[in-house]
């Protein structure tokens, strides 16, 4: 994707926001932006190393610096400048604005019936390996996930050419063509 493309991504994504607020009468805070900006960061880390490798600090950096420009394009304010500002302010966060609610188990319950359970059951193990401890400890997750072990054998299945059959099985029908075309980016 090229700066320009991207650009107009960000517009757009931004002018979908503002639809969003002019229909509800309020306008989204930038604490809740910057919340998903945060995950984001931290998921696309935390997915990275699951399935390929340890980052080095100066990639780590490198991903926090493509983010931060998303959030800036996207006028977001009390952005962190660096990846080590927003290692402290993302666990602040965390700590202090993170609650289970019934609009949490709302969710979960909302997961289980569209994904169905076997799909479910991999959201979860998934989950316990790429959320913060925190979120873990609130969700009520417990630190064993049997899932490192079908990660390993996927990994074999890139290797030779299966996954797009591996996929396949999992992903529903409605999204394999979007989820296949994202391989090709």
């Amino acid at each position: 994707l090229d700066e320009e493309s991207a650009l107009k991504a960000i517009d757009k994504i931004t002018a979908i926001h503002q639809s969003v607020e002019q229909s509800r009468g309020m306008k989204i805070p930038d604490w809740a932006y910057r919340d998903v900006l945060f995950m984001l960061i931290h998921y696309s880390i935390t997915a990275f190393e699951l399935l390929e490798r340890k980052l080095t600090d100066a990639e780590k950096e490198e991903i926090f610096e493509v983010f931060f420009r998303v959030g800036e394009r996207m006028n977001l304010k009390d952005l962190p400048k660096n990846y080590q500002e927003w290692i402290t302010v993302r666990e602040q966060h965390l700590q202090e604005n993170l609650v289970k609610s019934t609009f949490t188990l709302d969710l979960y319950k909302q997961y289980k019936k569209h994904l169905g359970l076997l799909r479910y059951f991999i959201l979860l193990e998934g989950q316990k390996l790429v959320v913060p401890s925190h979120v873990k400890s609130l969700l009520g997750f417990r630190n064993i996930s049997i899932l490192p072990v079908f990660l390993w054998f996927y990994k074999i299945t890139r290797k030779i050419n299966f996954d797009k059959f591996l996929k396949s099985a999992l992903l529903p029908n409605d999204y394999k063509q979007q989820i296949f075309a994202l391989d090709m980016i």
